[in-house]
């Protein structure tokens, strides 16, 4: 039998039960894909990650929903950083690899950022759906939109849905009885990153994110790489840069989460949050 060591986190919180919880094995050498993909139903989490030898960075790390492999995702870069940096004494700098791509992480205590895995303008695509169907999907009307939602990518792949009203973004109701109607990512998921900026703070947005799984509309409490695409909105509607915003998610499921985001004047994206650990383990195979 083989015995494999894992931490718990939370990550973008700011409080101890606050955040987006995460599970990250601290060396996964003589896992196959089956068994991480197990282990990541066992612990039923949005992302569990598993710690890897790497020739290009300080660890490659591999991150699996209960479902599949997600190339890149937010709070499992932040929550597996701060793993590494324990695990590895790599002081505050340092480089994960994905599957798409290295992707330099920095530490301030505890509050992790990394930059975005893109260059230049940010991959985008029209939904394919009105915009009338989108926000029926959402139980929202077509009124409550800014703009049509659109596809993008800054490493992974998500629907952004630009609200006018904060009261917007908590009116959000999604449509689950109409899941085959849901457009689909490059990957064939099924989500949407709903946003609104205050119009009492203009440095403020409140987001939620929704997405599909097992026939069912779930909400995640914080999205790292769906912030980093709001950055990528930014660009794409030619927003003033730079650009700096602290996003709140998880409101409505209990797990209040708070990402920093800023966007440069070169169009460099980052997203940071604070990483908080909670305790730790072995699973014996």
């Amino acid at each position: 039998m083989a015995t494999y060591a894992f931490r718990l986190l939370n990550v973008f919180a700011e409080s101890t039960f606050g955040g987006n919880g995460l599970c990250v094995f601290e060396d996964a050498r003589g896992m196959d894909d089956s068994t991480m993909q197990a282990l990541t139903r066992q612990f039923n989490l949005s992302e569990t990650t598993f710690v890897l030898p790497s020739e290009r960075a300080q660890a490659r790390v591999r991150i699996f929903t209960p479902g599949y492999e997600m190339p890149f995702a937010g709070h499992p870069t932040l929550g597996s950083a701060h793993v590494v940096r324990d695990l590895f004494k790599t002081g505050d700098d340092l480089k994960l690899e994905f599957k798409a791509g290295v992707v330099p992480v920095r530490a301030d205590g505890d509050v992790w950022t990394f930059a975005a895995p893109h260059a230049g303008q940010p991959k985008t695509a029209a939904c394919e759906l009105s915009d009338a169907e989108t926000a029926a999907l959402l139980g929202l009307r077509e009124d409550d939109l800014l703009t049509s939602p659109v596809w993008i990518d800054t490493g992974a792949h998500h629907l952004l849905v630009a609200l006018n009203s904060i009261d917007a973004v908590r009116r959000a109701r999604p449509d689950s009885t109409r899941l085959d109607s849901w457009p689909q990512s490059i990957l064939g998921r099924k989500t949407a990153y709903v946003f609104a900026f205050d119009p009492d703070n203009p440095h403020k947005v409140l987001s939620r994110y929704f997405f599909v799984q097992q026939g069912a509309v779930l909400e995640d409490a914080g999205t790292g790489s769906a912030c980093a695409n709001l950055g990528g909105w930014l660009l794409a509607n030619r927003h003033a840069l730079p650009a700096s915003f602290l996003v709140e998610q998880g409101e409505a499921v209990g797990r209040p989460s708070l990402m920093r985001l800023s966007v440069g004047t070169s169009g460099e994206i980052r997203v940071g949050g604070r990483v908080i650990e909670l305790g730790r383990g072995v699973v014996t195979l």
